[in-house]
């Protein structure tokens, strides 16, 4: 089936969650995505349960390539990468700003090879700035963008977002520009250097607490599950378990009162308006859920959804993926795999109706496609043995 980026060559230079993710994403979209790892291998190799010689961390953020290994410290690898390069359109690197520079790899060096190059970089703090040569990691990233101060209870030590949220972020965001890039490359046939980082991911998913703190010039505070500026908008407790309840607008909140059986409380002075709920926030939730607490959770649900009231229960992973909607969407989906057999792996998130997204080829092995690429670049047999006889690159098994 066609598909998008059909014919569009990715080198994929990165490791652990933010490039692997974004990179994984175009190879979802057809893209050739070639993942070169160092000798020492990808660090999520080590990460997660383990199959064998294989980890399911790995496997989750690397479908849809083809993967070699390269020892960029060897010259003799560092002119195969720079080979490469001339045959690629996209470059997708997390290394810290300015290592593969040192390798005679970086943007200024290719887009000389390569002038159509698209070239993106993320890091943890950008290419520029004082903190570019700090590392990255997303927990930091969630820290120090502001994340961590917004998230959890009042009054409890600070808590990260359940969920890699600045790697994922600037992945998303690195993908958004890569596909700028490349629609203007189609008008000009100029490539361009991208650049963006966990800490910038942070910052701009901001969008609430921002404008919160721009607004007031006070800082937000955590608030748990309650949306900042629409009341009543959170989880609520029942008799067996929370909810989540979406009555953000004046309608649903009147007809919630009606379901609860409490219209009164639309009357009340501190519940009349949006504004007057947030600032009786607690007070609210607090008159909610002496009501709430009485019947369990299928109750208020059956009613909430009948009424049209947004709301929905608050589900562990094994309850996603047994979510009948869930399944629906193919979110969970299934590939072979040589170590792990027939493995479960996230399915796409975006469907397109002429260029769906698929799940063509499992995580690579180690090493699986370095002698397939490099008989693509014209090495032989011969010199393909040499190489790796030489540590400049690594043969895995097939």
């Amino acid at each position: 089936m066609k598909q998008a980026l059909n014919g569009v060559r990715v080198l994929d230079f990165t490791q652990v969650m933010a490039g692997p993710f974004c990179a994984m994403l175009l190879g979802d979209q057809g893209a050739d995505v070639i993942k070169i790892e160092p000798p020492e291998g990808d660090a999520t190799r080590r990460m997660g349960q383990s199959q064998g010689k294989e980890s399911t961390g790995f496997w989750a953020v690397n479908r849809n390539k083809r993967g070699m290994v390269l020892n960029l410290k060897d010259p003799r690898a560092q002119a195969i990468a720079r080979a490469l390069a001339t045959t690629a359109d996209i470059l997708v690197e997390n290394y810290r700003p300015g290592v593969l520079d040192s390798f005679g790899l970086g943007y200024e060096a290719l887009s000389q090879l390569n002038p159509r190059l698209i070239y993106a970089s993320i890091s943890g703090f950008g290419a520029t700035g004082p903190y570019a040569q700090r590392g990255g990691f997303d927990l930091v990233a969630q820290g120090m963008s502001g994340i961590m101060s917004i998230t959890g209870e009042a009054e409890r030590p600070p808590v990260k977002c359940g969920i890699p949220v600045t790697d994922l972020g600037a992945g998303l965001f690195a993908l958004q520009a890569i596909l700028s890039a490349y629609i203007y490359r189609l008008q000009t046939g100029e490539g361009q250097f991208i650049d963006t980082s966990l800490f910038e991911a942070g910052v701009a998913l901001s969008i609430w607490e921002s404008t919160e703190y721009f607004t007031t010039g006070q800082p937000p505070q955590p608030m748990g599950s309650a949306h900042r500026m629409s009341a009543p908008y959170q989880a609520i407790r029942c008799a067996d378990g929370y909810i989540t309840l979406g009555a953000a607008n004046q309608r649903t909140w009147e007809r919630f009162a009606l379901v609860i059986g409490a219209p009164e409380l639309t009357e009340r002075p501190e519940y009349k308006a949006n504004s007057d709920r947030v600032q009786h926030r607690q007070q609210l939730e607090h008159d909610i859920e002496a009501i709430t607490v009485a019947k369990p959770r299928t109750y208020w649900l059956a009613l909430l959804e009948e009424a049209g009231v947004p709301c929905g229960p608050i589900q562990n992973y094994a309850e996603v993926f047994a979510d009948p909607h869930a399944q629906a969407r193919g979110l969970a989906q299934e590939m072979d795999h040589p170590v792990g057999g027939r493995i479960r792996v996230l399915g796409p998130a975006v469907k397109l109706s002429k260029t769906p997204s698929q799940l063509s080829r499992r995580s690579p092995l180690f090493g699986e496609h370095t002698a397939e690429i490099l008989q693509e670049l014209g090495y032989t047999g011969a010199d393909i043995r040499e190489l790796a006889e030489g540590g400049a690159v690594i043969l895995g098994e097939r």
